[in-house]
């Protein structure tokens, strides 16, 4: 049987060539990407909801409603980009906020201490993305949750894990003992409060933390 002939690989010009014009549409799908998203961000804040169409995000884009098509399924999907890029932005900055603190505890303590933070309701601030399109996400797609969660979820793990090398920290599964720490501090700070008596006591980032402390070194 005679061997089939290897194709000759193309100049090199036409290589450069075609590269470059990749990369040029590349940015092109970006810019428009990142367009019907601050028009979907502008449309959350002025009506304090999720309650907008595609079509309003089009107009205030100023595109076609086949380019939306183009990049994104419908609505929801719109949506669950915002919720995991206002996730990913929010390990950068506690993964930014850690790097430069030496000792592991204190790291995820600050770590603890900011997911905290930003997961608390506040009054007269509404945030539609998380309080109504989040909270429905978690019903109705779970996996979709969770996947966006993945970056906040690496972040915690890579600091659990440098707090178990360092000694001052026991875990045998550090991805798991970090899943658990995020959840205590988001649905802790979500809610209003522990019941005292005839009233309700706000728990604090401190006490969150304390808690978590006592899980992740084995001291009461």
């Amino acid at each position: 049987m005679n061997a089939v002939p290897a194709e000759p690989a193309p100049p090199a010009w036409r290589q450069r060539a075609v590269e470059r014009s990749t990369r040029a549409a590349k940015l092109r799908a970006e810019q428009r990407i990142q367009r019907f998203l601050d028009a979907a961000q502008e449309l959350i804040a002025e009506k304090g909801t999720t309650d907008f169409t595609v079509q309003e995000v089009v107009e205030r884009s100023k595109q076609s409603l086949r380019s939306f098509y183009q990049h994104f399924d419908g609505k929801h999907e719109l949506l669950l980009a915002l919720f995991e890029d206002a996730l990913s932005q929010s390990a950068e900055d506690i993964r930014e906020a850690t790097a430069a603190i030496k000792e592991p505890l204190e790291r995820l303590r600050i770590a603890v201490d900011m997911l905290y933070s930003s997961s608390q309701p506040r009054p007269g601030e509404q945030s539609p993305l998380f309080t109504d399109f989040a909270m429905k996400l978690l019903v109705s797609h779970p996996s979709q949750v969770a996947t966006a969660h993945v970056p906040l979820l690496d972040v915690f793990t890579e600091l659990v894990e440098q707090a178990v090398e360092s000694g001052d920290a026991r875990a045998a599964k550090p991805r798991r003992v970090a899943a658990l720490v995020m959840q205590t501090a988001m649905f802790t700070a979500r809610t209003s409060g522990a019941p005292s008596g005839r009233h309700a006591t706000p728990v604090s980032s401190k006490e969150v933390w304390q808690f978590c402390l006592g899980g992740i070194t084995g001291d009461a």
